[in-house]
């Protein structure tokens, strides 16, 4: 059976804590491959008008171009909507049935996953790994297998604020998606 395992996130911009999780989480389990898949509309944020979700899918893609092992879905981006992983995972176990799939979240999202859709179900289609994220306690009732992961405090949200003010970026995100981000004029970049 492919194992596989899902990071959803906004991906707003994507930043190397991003692919950290992914690289360190696919080697840990020993997984066939993590997928990146960007939501097209998040239930737990709020949408940002600014920059649309094929160029988050974009810079998904830039992001993970040389790192074997890891893809980019473009699932939710290209069905629309609220993305809820319910969803998601009942569609993409229903059409990859030999696949069993590990869903990543950090710690912020597993002390908030009693407010998940339909998680009672969810938990029985999948396995949620978790891996901690400084800040948060990394605690729930429901079945969590922690993976240990070299931590990084680094945000989408500082990256935004970065490309405002005009702080630097170097390190925190691919070159590549960096120049996208240039190219395009996101984040009021001028």
């Amino acid at each position: 059976m492919k194992k596989v395992g899902i990071l959803g996130g906004t991906y707003n911009p994507p930043h190397i804590g991003h692919l950290i999780i992914a690289n360190e989480v696919k080697h840990a389990l020993q997984l066939d491959e993590v997928r990146l898949m960007p939501t097209a509309l998040p239930p737990h944020k709020n949408a940002d008008n600014e920059v649309t979700k094929e160029q988050r899918l974009e810079m998904v893609k830039l992001a993970v171009e040389d790192t074997p092992g890891l893809t980019v879905s473009s699932f939710e981006v290209d069905r629309g909507g609220v993305s809820y992983t319910f969803d998601t995972m009942m569609r993409l176990t229903e059409e990859e049935p030999n696949t069993a799939f590990y869903f990543i979240i950090g710690g912020d999202m597993i002390d908030q996953l009693d407010t998940w859709h339909r998680i009672d179900e969810l938990v029985e289609l999948i396995t949620f790994i978790g891996v901690n994220r400084p800040g948060w306690k990394s605690e729930t009732d429901y079945p969590v297998k922690l993976v240990d992961i070299p931590e990084i405090d680094l945000s989408s949200t500082v990256l935004r604020d970065r490309f405002k003010t005009g702080g630097p970026v170097t390190f925190l995100m691919p070159k590549s998606v960096e120049a996208f981000i240039r190219r395009e004029g996101l984040y009021h970049v001028d």
